[in-house]
This record gives structure tokens, sequence and C-alpha cells, in this order.
């Protein structure tokens, strides 16, 4: 198959794919889109947002919808990096024998990640970046497609433990969930305490996601819409010659080189998913918010005037 007809078989996958998740999530059409994106990108994500927006729910959903093996992992204090990765134990014959922990799973959902310490949020780290994990000295392969989708309470800070910088540039994504409107709450409520379940049918192999993601590396992108993306990351430094003002006043960090892979990513992602052949600055702008949002850092004047990461990122472009 061509690139050009593969790119129109993804749009049309695309689509049964976002029928097939509104059967049971209402709404948050934009939280949908950006997970696809970082699926088909090969990223991970990070979901923030209070309690009972159904990011469980999302995930679970959107894994079967892509016909994907999925695994949660509740975060919790007490967790230990075995309880993620396995464990060696002796057998009958005193042998040791490696036991797969959850982590050996297409889909990860780590729910809320900020309640578990430094030394097991490091665990996912390698995984994350690598797609393998070392136990006891053994190296394990995962299986592929991987994708680590987290979700993190943004009200809660007593017993939470933030995720160090290094591990946020490891997200693609950081996705704000916000409040359903009031027409789509009372849907909500409506087909959440009637007596009917939905099935959700799988439209993907695991092969066909990987066969996708090589696609969307293939896409070519044109040197000015690569500058455009670098050009953006730039001015979120405060101590770069590109930096106005503005950030200058407000941003202690900016992104680093991730972000400026990531942006370009995205974009062809975006691109291929509306039916388009090469992204844009368009497209680069279309993902910009998610993909800098966790990535810099604001000082305690942009906390004390209520500036906000996207008020920040909008006014780059």
């Amino acid at each position: 198959m061509s690139d050009v007809a593969a790119i129109e078989k993804l749009v049309q996958k695309q689509n049964e794919l976002k029928k097939e998740i509104a059967k049971v999530i209402v709404g948050q059409e934009d939280v949908v889109n950006q997970i696809i994106l970082s699926i088909f990108s090969g990223g991970h994500a990070l979901l923030v947002g209070v309690p009972g927006l159904a990011k469980t729910l999302m995930v679970n959903t959107i894994s079967q919808a892509l016909g994907l093996d999925f695994k949660r992992i509740q975060f919790t204090p007490d967790l230990m990096p075995s309880d993620i990765l396995g464990s060696e134990i002796l057998d009958e014959n005193r042998n040791f024998k490696f036991i797969k922990g959850p982590i050996f799973s297409n889909i990860i959902l780590a729910d809320e990640i900020n309640r578990t310490p430094p030394k097991t949020q490091a665990a996912l780290l390698e995984a994350m970046q690598e797609k393998s994990v070392t136990i006891a000295g053994h190296h394990y392969k995962l299986d592929l497609p991987f994708f680590v989708l987290a979700t993190q309470n943004p009200i809660e800070q007593e017993g939470t433990y933030p995720l160090p910088e290094a591990q946020l540039d490891r997200f693609m994504f950081a996705i704000k969930l916000d409040y359903p409107s009031f027409t789509e709450e009372v849907q909500v409520v409506k087909s959440t305490t009637a007596d009917f379940s939905f099935n959700i049918n799988p439209l993907f192999t695991a092969q066909e996601i990987i066969d996708f993601q090589h696609l969307i590396r293939r896409i070519p992108v044109t040197d000015n819409v690569i500058e455009y993306a670098v050009t953006l990351v730039s001015k979120t430094r405060p101590e770069n010659p590109l930096a106005t003002d503005f950030v200058k006043n407000y941003i202690d960090w900016g992104a680093g080189p991730r972000a400026s892979q990531n942006l370009i990513l995205a974009a062809k992602t975006h691109a291929a998913l509306n039916g388009k052949f090469s992204p844009d600055i368009e497209d680069v702008q279309a993902v910009a918010i998610g993909i800098l949002r966790h990535r810099i850092i604001k000082n305690y004047k942009a906390d004390a005037e209520g500036i906000s990461e996207e008020t920040i990122i909008k006014k780059l472009f």
C-alpha cells in the first residue's frame, strides 16, 4: 500500500475509532484527540484532572477500541518498583524464575502517578524511554506498541510526590481535563444510572498501529516548519535572545530539545489524521499547548498574577 493510501486509511480508521469511544465517553473531544495523537506518534500522555472526570474509563475504552492489552496500576505511597516491573522468585526446582509485572502490557494506566515516591516513579522511566526494563541484571524488551497514560490529581497536594522534571519531559502530552458542560453532564448521568452497557469493537491490531507509527515518521516536513517549531521552543527560554520580555518576566525555565522533537512528530500526526501529506505551521500550533504546557516552569510572579501556561504559550505564536 502506498503512503498516500495508508494516510487515507488512517483518517477513515480514526473516524471509526472516535465513534466507538463516543459510545461510552460523552464530550471530551479535545482530550480524546490528544490521546489519539500521542498514541499514533508513539508518545506517552499525562492526564491532569480532578476525580470523577472518567479518566480511567476513557483510557480503558480507548485501549479496547484499539484492540490492545491494558493494565491499570494504582499508585500508592507503599508501591514498590517490583510491583510494577515484576520480580524473580525461586521455583520448585530452586531455580530463579521471572514473574512479569503489569508493565508488560501495551497500554499502562498509571493512576494517580504523583501518589507514589520518586523511587517507584523512576521505575517507569526506563520503560517509557527505552521500551525495555532491566531486572536483576537481565534486560527485557516490552511488547510494542507501548504507551503510558498517567493520571494526576491537580488539587490534592497532601501525601503526593510531584513528578520530577526529567520524568515529566518524557510525557509527550500533558492533557488537561475540564468539567463537562451542563448538557454533557445530564447525558453522563442518564447513561451511567441506567441498566445498559456498550460493546466496544476492537478496530486495530498491534501491528497496524506500529505500521501507522512508522508511516507518520516517513511523512516529509519542510525546513521552514522545523525552524518554526525550534524557534517556538527557543522563545520559551528566558536567557535565549529570541525570548520576549513577557517570557523573561514570567518563566523561570523553558522547554528542552525534546519539546522540539515532539512538536514536529505530533504535527506530522495531526496533519496525517486530518488527511494532509505534510504538516504546516498551523499543525505545529494545534499541538503546541499540550506539548509545551508541562515543559515550561513559571515563576512566582506568574502564579501571583494568575497567568497560566496556556496564556504564555499562546503569546509565543
